[in-house]
């Protein structure tokens, strides 16, 4: 709630310091005063949109500040977190306004937007009057009241549920049917492709072995002699066969030598094993070049479609076999595509069942709510001298979304047979101020520590009237804290806290002073306001009896 507003150099006011109190504060004071400018500088310091020249003349910049005490839980604080501000039990917010008309914000002795303080200020204060298009007489904010009201968190959550449910099917097959369109465009080239692919049948690392083979085979005539040559040399009609001999010798006469030959006949074995082995390679080899001059024309013409292939699709050889399981997979998906579908639409029409059971469900606890508000609404109107007025909650289909397919609306009607309609069109002024007053009455339930302003809310209304008006705004201050800006004095008995609001003049300017009320001086300014400027003992009387009763 509000704790304290600084105001220096805002229009008629030069300094005013203001510390106000939970339960009903009241403003009074004659015509011209200044009690509109406190709610002005209030809305300045909070972002809203208002006057355009504030700075008061021969000052250079004004400022307001207001302090504000937050609860925990109080949902200035996620709007605090959210713009990555500090948060504290006082909330402070500072705005200046400069000659030259710029503005600036702090929050916490933090800079800040003019965004952020708005924001700020739907969580701590709700401002009502004739001319109040920010809350009960704005439609677009009816239902949200009416859930309110009613209760309807639970339902208004399963609506919220099943639209998500809803909007996440829509998207699937949304998406499914594009992509089968898409693939069915597609389709003839998916087939050729596929069919090319499977007839080729490309394996990963083939293109590198073919083209191995196809320079193997197109060397193998100018290598074929040497190798031949080499075979000769190395088998029984060339260095196997001589080794083959020497060893033979050797090994005949190894006996008579004592042992002197043992060494170099070891040497020779393992050379006949070596011999052998390099024979044997070589052959192999030989029998590689032996080939079919069709085995080159067929590699070749491979190697070659493999390369075209990768060329046609844009990749490399080896990732041919990857591309083609990709189209497989695309083709697989268009033959299959008319079944998906059919399941994506079966889960959004039940998504489309279950939105609409709970969309309806939440309808008629609407419903049942606007009987107990318009009930409610009565039961406050008679009190207020309003008990020909109609209050009815219209309750229309509009579009669905995640809040329901509800338009809900706060009309009435202000005599008998008279059409119903919005509040601020059929509702004259004072007739407005009570509506809206037995409306936030009815509305309010626990909004602790939430500021409420209403600024003149007891226009056109006197006597019992007005003496009703001022219980229930004295009844809405024991939840939280009123601000009320009044000329009435039925109202102003109630106050729990009662500040004047008076002009001086010094010099040649005008400035407006606050000064806080208490007993007999609480009196006097009740009794001016029954009797006029002229304050009689009758008078007097007349606001003890006030005030007492």
């Amino acid at each position: 709630m509000l704790r304290a507003l600084d105001i220096r150099d805002i229009l008629i006011i030069d300094h005013l310091s203001l510390a106000f109190q939970p339960g009903l504060n009241v403003l009074t004071g004659e015509t011209g005063a200044g009690k509109s400018i406190l709610l002005d500088a209030l809305g300045f310091v909070l972002g809203w949109r208002g006057r355009a020249e504030l700075v008061r003349q021969g000052a250079e910049q004004g400022e307001v500040v207001a302090e504000f005490e937050l609860a925990p839980g109080h949902a200035a604080r996620e709007v605090l977190d959210d713009a990555g501000l500090p948060e504290d039990d006082i909330l402070i917010l500072r705005r200046t306004n400069s000659r030259d008309g710029r503005k600036s914000a702090w929050v916490n002795d933090r800079r800040c937007s003019g965004e952020v303080l708005r924001r700020l200020s739907d969580t701590l204060v709700e401002l009502h009057g004739q001319h109040d298009d920010r809350g009960l007489l704005n439609p677009r904010g009816h239902r949200a009241l009416l859930d309110a009201f009613g209760g309807l968190e639970a339902p208004r959550g399963a609506v919220r549920a099943a639209w998500r449910d809803l909007r996440a099917a829509q998207a699937k097959l949304e998406e499914a049917e594009a992509d089968l369109e898409k693939a069915r465009a597609d389709e003839d080239f998916l087939r050729h492709a596929v069919k090319e692919f499977d007839q080729l049948a490309p394996e990963p690392g083939e293109e590198e072995e073919l083209d191995r083979r196809r320079r193997m085979m197109q060397g193998a005539e100018r290598i074929r002699e040497d190798i031949d040559r080499a075979r000769a040399a190395l088998g029984p009609d060339g260095a196997e066969g001589a080794a083959g001999d020497a060893l033979r010798w050797l090994e005949g006469v190894a006996e008579k030598a004592e042992g002197a030959l043992d060494e170099p006949i070891a040497a020779l074995s393992r050379a006949l094993v070596e011999l052998d082995e390099a024979a044997s390679g070589v052959a192999r080899f030989a029998e590689a070049l032996s080939f079919d001059p069709s085995e080159l024309e067929a590699a070749e013409e491979r190697l070659f479609a493999i390369r075209a292939l990768a060329r046609k699709h844009g990749v490399v050889p080896d990732d041919l076999a990857h591309f083609a399981d990709d189209l497989r997979a695309r083709l697989a998906a268009v033959d299959a595509g008319d079944s998906e579908i059919a399941g994506l639409r079966q889960a959004t029409e039940q998504a489309g069942a279950a939105y609409s059971e709970a969309a309806r469900a939440l309808t008629e606890a609407r419903r049942a709510a606007a009987d107990r508000l318009d009930a409610a609404m009565t039961a406050e109107l008679a009190p207020l001298k309003m008990e020909r007025a109609a209050f009815a909650t219209q309750i229309a289909t509009a579009e669905p979304g995640p809040g329901g397919q509800d338009a809900v609306t706060f009309t009435v009607a202000t005599n008998p047979g008279a059409p119903a309609g919005a509040l601020n069109k059929i509702a004259s002024g004072g007739e407005l101020s009570r509506f809206l007053l037995a409306l936030k009455v009815c509305l309010t339930g626990d909004d602790s520590g939430l500021t409420m302003i209403f600024d003149e809310i007891d226009r056109g209304v006197g006597g019992a009237t007005a003496d009703a008006v001022g219980r229930r705004l004295a009844r809405l201050a024991d939840q939280g804290q009123v601000l009320v800006v009044t000329h009435s004095p039925q109202v102003a008995a109630r106050a729990a806290h009662h500040w004047r609001v008076a002009k001086r003049v010094e010099g040649e300017q005008t400035l407006s002073t606050v000064t806080p009320l208490e007993g007999p001086d609480r009196v006097d300014e009740i009794a001016r306001m029954l009797a006029g400027d002229t304050v009689t003992p009758e008078a007097r009387a007349a606001a003890e009896a006030l005030m007492a009763g």
